[in-house]
């Protein structure tokens, strides 16, 4: 007490007058001090007249007023109208080949198409034979989806480079179908293994309860054919409605998880092949596990004649793809190392009696020539629908990423839209003649590419060598044993298990797109592929989101002689003008990240909230004196920090990476605005874009048209000198505090004033 006295003693009459209204009314005096500085802010934005600098004005184009009943009969009578010249258009785009094929090029083209098509047929023969037990069904169902996918692409394809037909995923996914819908209707899983193909003796397995008529092997081609037709229908109308955006929620980082995925699951289901064991097929969630489970459980009953001859099989083809891969660039043509395999084994089989002597499981008769036409089972359209779905969307993304991949390496176009067409008709024909899914196949769009391919012409070439073996050469695939074909198909999973060796790059590039993988992958594998695709979806949906929802932000500084911009945290020697901060936010702006900006921003600046609070809670508390030293001086002046002009006069926001704001977003950016203004520090947003532009405009953020809106942030800044300027605000020198000492003694000051309230 007595020091107190003491000083206001020595103090002169003035300043102990001064000093003992300040004590006696601080509430007043805080509140003239915070009128006075809002009425400065307001003055200068009344006074924009009064600017010395230039602002840029940019007249924004006349919107015509849209009579969107006019559009759309103006759209139904263009599209209604019927002349010559657009039926020929209609009728040459939905049929590319009357376009390319009258010009066709023959002295340069025909060698590479003839030798392309003869190279992918000899491929396509024992794969398609190997990918039928895959998809449940008899080897001859195989052939006939390759032979008929090649036909109808042939057609109505754009892409001059991909290879259409049988696709071990698809199969995989049709298979599963099959295996279901077979249990559900009472067959016995028992005969799986014979049903494949026919037993020995050429009788087939009739199931008798029931009375039905239809065995099981038939059973199993209807409820194929079904689904075929049902992802043909959704194929064909996703390119009539133009819905094909759907492909890219399929990242290339998801669908390389799920065909990895989708991998294991397929080597699982042919291991018991390549073991000789008949075990029922293991369906739904979890059939990874199950079917290993089945497998260990009955090793004991391993064929050892099947077994050998896998081993053999794959003692010569996985060394012989390595050379292929390593010579591709010296190999006119890849070696048919799977049709030599197919060609020795089946010989082997047939004069050593494998299956007489030793009980091995064989391809059984493979008829010849085409069956009658016959439509799908209507009954059954229910209980695939959905299973149609994912397989649909499967086909139609691989395709056409593919076509545009391939069509983009070799400078020409496809159109997406027609690819969904063909695609999808390649599925509905063939369906009435005991076919499934087919899509483009990277493998043999691969072979296609290096052995010269030049136009779809190589798929007629291909069809004709699957002719060929349907109408006279299947039968000498009778005793070919199913490790054989299992073989094949594992080694044909090669290139999709070497993912893995990609894993370390794609790690580096993108953190995120690696952890999409392993979502994808491992869901794929351990639960099923359709719901593995479905978790893929979302959760790199969620991922978008959630990059969005915390994103980067900085504050930026000025490139030295230049009118650049660029983040402090990122780059040295940047400057920044004193008393105006510049925030970047880098996402749009939605009900998401709002709070994230927020606290961003406050971070990076000032928390207006915590200045007004300690404005408040100071003006009611007793106001001490305290000594500073100023210049080595000792000066006796009255510190208190609501009653001091902040550092900070100005935050310019740039807007230039915020692609689009929500109701949310603009009602954020109001009270950002409305609380920084509370404490004397003005905000303007520079760089929007038209789009962000048009929704503060609609959202009434601003009074006038265009005010503290700056079209860049070099203009924003010289309205907030040029503004300061006119407000006369000079900063105190040496009472400066930094914006983190500014905010630690806010919260500091918040602290005392609650414990001393306590």
């Amino acid at each position: 007490m007595s020091s107190d006295s003491t000083e206001k003693r020595d103090l002169p009459p003035k300043d102990s007058v001064e000093g003992n209204d300040q004590h006696t009314h601080p509430s007043r005096i805080h509140l003239e001090l915070e009128k006075e500085s809002s009425t400065d802010f307001k003055q200068s934005e009344a006074n924009d007249q009064c600017r010395h600098y230039p602002r840029i004005h940019m007249e924004p184009q006349e919107k015509s007023n849209t009579n969107y009943k006019q559009f759309v009969i103006k759209k139904l009578r263009k599209s209604c109208q019927c002349s010559p010249a657009k039926a020929k258009n209609v009728i040459f785009g939905f049929l590319p080949v009357l376009q390319w094929l009258p010009k066709y090029d023959l002295k340069r083209n025909i060698l590479g198409d003839v030798m392309s098509g003869l190279i992918v047929g000899i491929l396509l023969v024992p794969q398609s034979i190997a990918y039928s037990l895959l998809a449940g069904q008899e080897p001859i169902y195989g052939l006939y989806t390759s032979f008929f996918a090649s036909i109808i692409y042939f057609l109505l394809g754009t892409s001059r480079h991909i290879s259409v037909g049988i696709f071990g995923i698809l199969c995989l996914m049709i298979g599963e179908v099959v295996d279901r819908e077979l249990n559900k209707a009472g067959y016995d899983s028992s005969h799986i293994a014979p049903t494949l193909g026919m037993v020995s003796n050429g009788s087939t397995l009739l199931n008798h309860t029931s009375g039905r008529i239809c065995d099981r092997s038939c059973y199993a081609v209807r409820v194929g054919s079904t689904v075929t037709f049902i992802a043909g229908v959704y194929q064909v109308a996703m390119g009539f409605f133009q819905v094909g955006f759907v492909s890219i929620y399929l990242s290339d980082a998801l669908l390389s998880g799920f065909v990895t995925g989708a991998s294991f699951t397929i080597l699982t289901s042919q291991a018991k092949y390549l073991l000789g064991l008949r075990l029922p097929r293991s369906n739904g969630v979890g059939s990874l596990i199950n079917t290993w489970i089945y497998i260990f459980r009955n090793i004991h009953m391993t064929n050892l004649c099947d077994l050998i001859t896998s081993l053999l099989c794959l003692l010569v083809l996985l060394p012989t793809k390595e050379l292929n891969e390593h010579f591709k660039s010296k190999l006119k043509a890849p070696i048919p190392t799977e049709l030599i395999v197919v060609v020795a084994a089946t010989l082997a089989s047939h004069f050593g009696k494998l299956n007489e002597k030793y009980n091995t499981s064989i391809a059984g008769h493979i008829p010849t020539g085409f069956m009658p036409p016959k439509a799908p089972d209507w009954n059954l359209i229910p209980s695939v629908a959905i299973d149609a779905i994912a397989i649909s969307i499967i086909g139609f993304a691989i395709t056409v990423s593919l076509s545009e991949m391939f069509a983009k390496k070799h400078s020409y176009t496809v159109k997406a839209n027609q690819e969904m067409y063909a695609i999808g008709f390649c599925n509905i024909i063939p369906s009435f003649f005991y076919c499934f899914t087919s899509s483009a196949a990277l493998a043999k769009t691969l072979v296609k590419e290096s052995t010269g391919c030049q136009t779809q012409l190589s798929g007629l070439v291909t069809a004709l060598v699957l002719l060929l073996v349907l109408l006279v050469i299947a039968p000498l695939f009778y005793s070919l044993q199913k490790s054989v074909l299992g073989v094949i198909t594992i080694v044909n999973l090669r290139g999709a298990l070497c993912k893995f060796k990609d894993l370390p790059k794609m790690w580096r590039v993108s953190r995120m797109d690696t952890v999409i993988w392993f979502v994808t992958m491992l869901s794929s594998a351990l639960i099923s592929t359709e719901i593995g695709l479905l978790i893929g979806v979302c959760f790199s949906m969620f991922c978008v989101i959630l990059r969005t929802q915390k994103p980067k932000s900085s504050l930026l500084g000025l490139v030295e002689e230049s009118e650049i911009f660029e983040s402090m945290s990122a780059y040295k020697n940047l400057q920044a003008k004193p008393g105006i901060k510049i925030f970047r936010f880098v996402a749009p702006l939605y009900y998401i990240n709002k709070e994230c900006f927020k606290s961003a921003l406050y971070k990076n600046t000032l928390n207006p909230i915590l200045v007004k609070a300690a404005q408040k809670k100071a003006a009611k508390r007793k106001i001490k004196k305290e000594t500073v030293t100023l210049s080595g001086i000792q000066d006796e002046v009255s510190v208190q920090l609501s009653h001091e002009p902040l550092e900070l006069h100005t935050i310019v926001i740039d807007c230039s990476a915020i692609q689009f704001l929500d109701t949310a977003g603009i009602r954020t950016l109001q009270e950002v605005r409305r609380d920084y203004e509370a404490i004397g520090i003005q905000v303007l947003l520079a760089q929007c874009n038209p789009s962000v532009r048009h929704s503060l405009a609609r959202g009434e953020y601003c009074k006038k048209e265009d005010e503290n809106l700056f079209y860049s942030i070099h203009e924003a800044m010289t309205f907030a000198e040029e503004t300061q300027n006119q407000k006369g605000i000079c900063i105190p020198n040496g009472l400066s505090l930094s914006i983190d000492q500014l905010n630690k003694q806010m919260e500091e000051e918040c602290l005392a004033n609650s414990n001393l309230h306590n």
